[in-house]
């Protein structure tokens, strides 16, 4: 199985940047499919961006449209969320996660906190 471990979360304005890290160990991270989710506090966890095994195909909430980019780094066995132009709606805590072909995300990090202040 692979073990997750986000970081780079933290307290931003609105309008500003991060970029989340997710870093992979145990098995080939190419194998698997990759997506970051976020939860914030009384609203159901929701899918934020996902990418495919090669990082060739990519899929994002409408929300992130435009704002967020998701990317992978095989060799590294890390996938990235640059968050450009984020909005305090934006926070939430951010999860990656990870699946292998047909099945659901099954392996999940510990979540990363981002505060997006007014």
């Amino acid at each position: 199985q692979v073990q997750l471990a986000e970081s780079g979360g933290g307290l931003v304005q609105a309008g500003a940047s991060l970029r989340l890290s997710c870093a992979a160990s145990g098995r080939t991270f190419s194998s698997y499919a990759m997506a970051w989710f976020r939860q914030a506090p009384g609203k159901e966890r929701e899918i934020v961006a996902a990418i495919n095994r090669s990082g060739g195909s990519t899929d994002y909430a409408d929300s992130v449209k435009g704002r967020f980019t998701i990317s992978r780094d095989n060799a590294k066995n890390t996938v990235y969320l640059q968050m450009n132009a984020l909005k305090p709606e934006d926070a939430a805590v951010y999860y990656c996660a990870a699946k292998l072909p047909g099945y659901r995300y099954s392996y999940w990090g510990q979540g990363t906190q981002v505060t997006v202040s007014s």
